[in-house]
């Protein structure tokens, strides 16, 4: 069934392309993950592409940020070395979660990019509808997609919709890993938290990482999967390597 959005909407016309930033298993040395951040084909930033974005093109620029971000993780051979495909969506540009996937699923069939290594992560705001939140991740979950909350521990995304549903990874805002190895606030705090999502079932990401002695804070708590510029910046269209914590030289991708 169509819905206004498809019918009536209009379309996002600022070219995009997509940097990756991986999420890094420290204690693999693999790359879990890669984030795909929307960017302007220009090279503009993912403000610029953002301040495009109104609420009669929304529908149209979260479909093409899912399309590009497949297209190009699978020209990249992205999921051969066993990575995800981590992709931010719009849940107010979702109004019937099997209706809008139908882009997604179609450039997945296209690409040979398999659906299991897709995950779909988003951050909560005051303005969101709980009710039609949780719609969308337990039907992504039904068809075989993960699901994430990113930027938890800071603003709208918090235990309220944890408590609901329980997805399958959640990302720790950078503002509580910041100086986390000077801060034993912080510590208590990501301490509690990843013990409850540990009891939940729940995947922790660690995002913002930017020093080794946040790094070496946080697989002293435990934390294997991290996410931020110590390790690698976003590169445009491409797979960067990781710099390993200890390493001379970032290495390459290991399956």
């Amino acid at each position: 069934m169509s819905c206004v959005a498809c019918r009536d909407g209009t379309g996002f016309d600022l070219p995009i392309t997509m940097a990756f930033q991986p999420i890094a298993n420290i204690e693999t040395q693999t790359v879990f993950a890669y984030e795909a951040l929307v960017r302007g084909q220009d090279g503009s930033g993912a403000g610029a592409v953002l301040a495009q974005v109104s609420h009669d093109n929304r529908y149209a620029f979260d479909q093409l940020c899912r399309k590009t971000a497949i297209e190009l993780a699978a020209g990249l051979d992205m999921a051969a070395g066993g990575s995800h495909l981590s992709i931010n969506f719009l849940p107010n540009a979702v109004y019937e979660p099997r209706a809008c996937i139908r882009v997604t699923l179609a450039a997945a069939m296209r690409t040979g990019f398999p659906i299991d290594r897709i995950i779909f992560e988003f951050t909560e705001d005051e303005s969101m509808d709980t009710n039609h939140i949780l719609n969308i991740l337990r039907s992504y979950r039904a068809m075989g997609f993960k699901t994430a909350i990113d930027d938890f521990g800071a603003g709208y995304a918090g235990l309220g919709l944890l408590s609901k549903f329980q997805p399958d990874i959640v990302k720790l805002d950078m503002a509580l890993v910041r100086d986390i190895d000077t801060d034993p606030v912080k510590r208590t705090i990501v301490r509690h938290t990843l013990g409850m999502l540990r009891d939940l079932g729940i995947e922790p990401v660690c995002e913002g990482i930017e020093t080794v002695g946040e790094h070496d804070a946080l697989r002293d708590l435990g934390v294997t999967l991290m996410q931020g510029y110590l390790l690698a910046k976003p590169v445009i269209a491409a797979l960067p390597p990781v710099a390993w914590p200890g390493t001379v030289a970032p290495l390459a991708l290991t399956a």
